[in-house]
């Protein structure tokens, strides 16, 4: 038997032309480059509209002269965007594709979460921030509170009393938009985020082991001095004290611990000798909590104090203090301090007396009659003027 016979094969189908083929694969080219810039489209779109990472409200500055890259970079480095490339894809879209405005310089303040698309419009709509509050370093939480009460163009009520010393004092600004609560908030983000980079940066050597401790030392500095430039020596003054297990002895904890850190005169012996938990010259160590919402300044000198041996100091009379080593030392310096505050004191007895005498002339000088003799009052008492002519 022979085997059978092979298939009869298809003759090979001629190739096509090579303009077809280009043609083929540019159109297959095209369209993958459509179904790609749909994607990206579909992305950037959804992005755009997404909740933005800012966990408060915020304010930004926007400098004149600033370009549309930079912007972005700032908005991404401060938390108000997620991604600067996404918003510039924007801009470039709505501003230069679709000539929908430019981008504006001024003060600018971002709700909570706002999306790519809420910060583009603020930004071209150019409506700056109008408002302000100012919130002083060594203020107490419930002062900082009963401040933003009385603001009148913010609405709404804090909840309540932040806890001491989480707030950062400073002046904000902020919109029409924002509530009281909202400052609070703005307030708790801007400590917590601070005191963490200051803790980072801080001095190995320093007596506080945790960023709690450290609130709780920066308030009491803050109390003690109002000379930013004191502070880092006030602050070693503590450190010293803790690490030779001294008390603090700090007269601003124990008028917290009495009377709610404000008091308009200064502490007796008695106060002294009374028992609470912030009276630092009963406890070891630190008090419970900061006895106020202390400022950055203090808060740096306390992770960074300068490097001195001195463990006492008393005020100067110039607003300022007066720093020592020993015990003997710091004696002496109290007793300058004692001829200072007699001084002091004396002056500001002699201006009462001078007041009160001003008040009770001028009382009687609404009784006066008519052509008797009139009395202006200077520095040093009343000066007798001449009698008035009752013929003219």
């Amino acid at each position: 038997m022979r085997p059978p016979e092979p298939p009869d094969r298809e003759p090979p189908e001629e190739d096509a032309h090579p303009f077809l083929r280009m043609l083929d694969g540019l159109l297959n080219f095209v369209f993958i480059m459509v179904c790609m810039t749909a994607a990206v489209f579909y992305f950037v779109r959804v992005e755009f509209d997404r909740p933005g990472p800012l966990p408060v409200s915020t304010v930004l500055v926007v400098p004149k002269g600033e370009g549309a890259s930079a912007i972005a970079e700032r908005l991404e480095r401060d938390g108000i965007i997620a991604d600067r490339r996404i918003f510039m894809t924007s801009i470039l879209y709505f501003m230069y594709l679709k000539g929908q405005g430019t981008l504006k310089a001024g003060e600018y303040q971002f709700d909570k979460q706002a999306t790519m698309r809420q910060v583009l419009d603020t930004l071209v709509e150019g409506k700056s921030i109008l408002y302000r509050v100012t919130l002083p370093e060594g203020w107490t939480s419930q002062q900082i509170v009963s401040r933003l009460a009385a603001h009148p163009d913010l609405d709404g009520q804090v909840p309540d009393v932040p806890s001491e010393g989480s707030l950062l004092p400073d002046t904000y600004s902020f919109g029409s938009k924002d509530t009281r609560d909202d400052i609070v908030q703005r307030m708790q983000h801007a400590q917590a985020k601070f005191l963490a980079k200051m803790w980072d940066e801080r001095d190995p050597d320093i007596m506080v082991s945790s960023p709690e401790e450290a609130l709780i030392l920066a308030s009491i500095v803050e109390k003690e001095t109002g000379k930013a430039d004191e502070r880092p020596h006030i602050a070693s003054v503590f450190h010293n004290r803790l690490r030779k297990r001294m008390r603090l002895q700090s007269d601003p904890t124990i008028i917290y611990g009495l009377f709610g850190g404000i008091r308009d005169h200064p502490i007796t012996q008695s106060d002294l000798e009374r028992e609470n938990p912030y009276n630092t010259y009963k406890i070891d160590g630190l008090p419970p909590t900061p006895i106020a919402n202390p400022g950055r300044a203090a808060i740096e000198a306390v992770l960074k104090p300068a490097k001195t041996k001195d463990l006492y100091f008393v005020a100067d009379g110039t607003g300022g203090h007066v720093f020592s080593a020993t015990l003997a030392e710091h004696n002496r310096n109290v007793v300058k301090w004692r001829k200072i505050e007699r001084e002091i004191r004396a002056r500001q007895a002699a201006e009462a007396a001078a007041a009160a005498e001003a008040a009770e002339l001028s009382e009687l000088g609404g009784l006066v009659p008519e052509g008797e003799v009139a009395a202006v009052v200077a520095v040093g008492g009343p000066i007798p003027l001449p009698k008035r002519n009752p013929k003219r």
